[in-house]
């Protein structure tokens, strides 16, 4: 299927093999890990370069605060977002950082960050944790929804993970397969509002790789019935929809890389994302070539960009959004 496929590389230039990768109609997209990143202007040389190659590749990396952050040094360390709820002033601090954050992507030459974390903080699981806004539904999508304008206003998509909610799975998807035993209904009354309240504002979202056995016996990223039915139809969500990393232990139910990745597609994954096993990539490829091409509408609309610049620190914008962040003591 054309531009499906997001994949990633080993180092901090391209090699001839990922010039030879990308150059694959399949392929589109690439995400950035902290392995790729020196600092801001190798970040930009290096995007420029993709960009040389494929300029219509979406570029990604996951730049959410706290714990996950890829860009580090000489960009601004943002507060994990369980930070933000206990400020009195946070949902303008949530816009401002929403802000910053993509201000600081996109002028390297990367088109978003996969944030934010719509997940809810029950303090069950490690994986999600103070990546959370809150535990409350209701204060978490006001805070959600605060960043997500900050990154709206600075010109990039924002991104809802991870649908329908990874909040009360305790296991990790990166290592295990979790479960979450409730009911739709309770889904409904908690975890699903900041996605349902928010479907107009996110231009894409990243299921879980977390089995609800009550609704569907697959992972959410491989149901028609959580994303199609759920996502789709109820909540009238009509953006981008992007697999979690297929290379996850979670998503291993499905089979290998190839069943993987169809099963994604076949469920209602616009792209599917497989990182961190160039086999595993290059499988998933080939099972991509095999099959029909049809292009994604919604990628499409997600395609036009809006490039940054690496002056943005003369922006007023930036000092009083800094100013504010450090009087609230979220950043040094």
């Amino acid at each position: 299927m054309q531009g499906s496929l997001m994949l990633d590389i080993a180092g901090t230039w391209l090699s001839a093999e990922d010039r030879q990768l990308l150059r694959q109609p399949e392929v589109g997209g690439l995400i950035l890990f902290a392995r790729n990143i020196e600092h801001p202007l190798q970040v930009q040389a290096l995007c420029r370069s993709i960009r040389a190659l494929r300029p219509d590749l979406l570029l990604a990396v996951d730049q959410e605060g706290g714990r996950v952050q890829r860009l580090r040094r000489d960009f601004i360390r943002l507060p994990a977002m369980r930070e933000l709820a206990s400020r009195a002033n946070a949902k303008a601090l949530a816009e401002m950082c929403g802000w910053v954050m993509a201000t600081e992507v996109l002028a390297v030459g990367l088109d978003f960050s996969f944030a934010p974390v719509l997940d809810l903080d029950y303090q069950r699981s490690a994986v999600v944790g103070s990546r959370a806004f809150e535990g409350d539904p209701l204060r978490a999508t006001e805070l959600a929804g605060a960043f997500i304008s900050g990154m709206h206003s600075a010109g990039m998509a924002a991104t809802g993970k991870h649908f329908p909610g990874h909040g009360w799975a305790e296991a990790d998807s990166h290592v295990a397969i979790p479960v979450d035993e409730r009911g739709l209904d309770a889904l409904r009354g908690c975890d699903l509002i900041p996605f349902q309240r928010l479907a107009g504002e996110l231009d894409a979202v990243m299921p879980a790789h977390v089995i609800y056995p009550q609704v569907d016996d697959k992972p959410a990223g491989f149901s028609s019935r959580w994303l199609q039915d759920i996502l789709r139809t109820e909540l009238g969500f009509n953006g981008v929809i992007f697999s979690d990393d297929l290379s996850m232990a979670g998503a291993h139910v499905a089979g290998d890389a190839a069943s993987r990745i169809e099963a994604a597609l076949s469920a209602g994954c616009d792209m599917g994302l497989v990182c961190n096993d160039r086999g595993a990539a290059e499988l998933a490829l080939s099972a991509l070539q095999r099959l029909d091409t049809r292009p994604s509408p919604a990628l499409a609309t997600m395609r036009s960009r809006v490039f940054g610049s690496l002056e943005y620190k003369q922006d007023p914008r930036w000092r009083t959004s800094i100013a504010a962040l450090k009087a609230a003591e979220l950043i040094v």
